[in-house]
């Protein structure tokens, strides 16, 4: 394997063996502390334009299948680990870590002190950074692509409409880059389920008879959809609403409340989540850098739902009266624990009860 640098545009450059295909894309350096999951969290289009470091310090060792990609393609502008291993053992692997990564064109670097790594990023918050054969940052400035403030949604999400056919109530599923396993949550619960783009408007998705309505995650920053924070509102008011991590943070600002970033993220499958009513704490699985501001919140209208164990932020909101929910973590899961898969029951039962009506206040 050729050798190859990270460089950070705060100046540090870590060093490590090439795989897979450069493609001189500058995007966020982020972390992750899952343990399993890797195919997973590659394909998981919230991850679209940034460099994933991988915490867990063997990846590879169960290979790659053809049932477990979340989405059509390989979401991550770049790949770090610590130890990558191709010898993979698993009865239903059909291909290595490496030739994934080659085939869809990212770039890995192996063989990096990651435990260092995650330290600069802890130090320096949001750090944009490039795998390169140079370990100059004059490259990283000279040639590097800076990938990370584009409008990742427009690029992930789908660009037609999708069905499914069930005999269960009608969601529409509205595409942000939604997960493939948020989608068989809805079938397994016997959903008749239709996929829209972003940008379907209220009168667009009205047309669909829907009996409820999911907003899907989705890479970047929530604001770059603020011109459809309106549409959202609308939708919200009048078809029962199931927000999931940036659709959690979609229907709180078209709601009026407000978003920031987070240092560093939530990103792994061991995030303990308090649920507020009950005060049962559920481990969640979690790919997010961006939180709604609990003081921003309206409470005449919404309620916290849920609170993020460690840090205290807003992980969870329930309307007052109307039927809407919304959650910053992934009850879907995959990778991760399955605790709060309750979600989707929590959903329909509200979908079921309001009939499929609308029910938008004068």
């Amino acid at each position: 394997m050729k050798q190859g640098y990270l460089i950070l545009e705060t100046g540090e450059v870590f060093e490590g063996k090439l795989i897979g295909e450069l493609n001189g894309l500058v995007g966020e350096v982020v972390f992750n502390t899952s343990m399993t999951g890797y195919q997973e969290i590659i394909t998981d289009p919230s991850y679209a334009g940034q460099i994933l470091t991988f915490c867990y310090p063997l990846i590879g060792n169960y290979g790659l299948n053809d049932l477990d990609d979340e989405s059509f393609q390989t979401a991550v502008s770049g790949v770090i680990t610590g130890d990558m291993c191709d010898e993979y053992s698993h009865y239903q692997a059909t291909k290595g870590f490496s030739e994934r990564l080659e085939e869809a064109g990212v770039p890995g670097l192996v063989e990096v002190d990651t435990r260092a790594l995650v330290k600069v990023i802890r130090k320096h918050h949001t750090v944009k950074g490039m795998i390169s054969t140079e370990p100059s940052l004059d490259h990283l400035k000279e040639y590097g692509k800076d990938v990370s403030q584009d409008f990742w949604v427009e690029k992930v999400a789908t660009k037609e409409v999708i069905s499914f056919k069930n005999e269960g109530p009608h969601i529409v599923l509205i595409d942000y880059g939604y997960k493939k396993s948020i989608l068989h949550a809805l079938l397994n619960e016997n959903c008749s389920v239709t996929i829209v783009p972003y940008h379907y408007s209220y009168e667009q998705i009205k047309a669909l008879k829907p009996d409820g309505v999911l907003l899907s995650n989705g890479p970047g920053n929530p604001m770059k959809l603020q011109p459809w924070f309106s549409e959202i509102k609308v939708i919200t008011e009048h078809f029962p609403t199931l927000g999931i991590c940036l659709g959690h943070q979609l229907i709180a600002l078209a709601h009026g409340a407000k978003t920031k970033k987070l240092a560093f993220g939530h990103r792994g499958g061991n995030h303990p989540v308090k649920e507020i009513l009950t005060g049962k704490v559920q481990m969640t699985s979690q790919n997010h850098g961006y939180v709604v501001i609990e003081e921003s919140i309206n409470y005449n209208d919404f309620q916290v739902l849920f609170r993020n164990v460690n840090d205290k932020t807003v992980e969870g909101l329930k309307h007052v009266s109307l039927p809407i929910q919304s959650v910053q973590f992934h009850p879907e899961a995959h990778p991760g624990p399955s605790d709060t898969e309750f979600i989707f029951q929590q959903f329909l039962h509200q979908v079921t009860t309001a009939g499929g009506r609308t029910y938008a206040k004068a």
